[in-house]
């Protein structure tokens, strides 16, 4: 993982759905898990889901929400 990887979760919106517009970081983690269990999407974007999923699933957004500071 890479640090660019954790500023793009603070600053990309989602692109699409009920949460269009909202940052990756802000999306509630019931929905993360959906995704994850539907099937990420291909790309960039669910390369940035699955490691959303794992942060949130460890508890981790605290590091990720000191980034939407910079």
């Amino acid at each position: 993982m890479q640090n660019n990887e954790l500023i793009k979760l603070a600053t990309k919106e989602m692109p699409y759905g009920k949460y269009k517009g909202s940052l990756l970081i802000d999306l509630p983690e019931p929905y993360v898990v959906w995704h994850h269990s539907k099937g990420l999407p291909k790309g960039e974007l669910g390369e940035l889901l699955g490691l959303l999923y794992e942060i949130k699933l460890n508890g981790l957004e605290y590091l990720v929400h000191k980034l939407k500071k910079i």
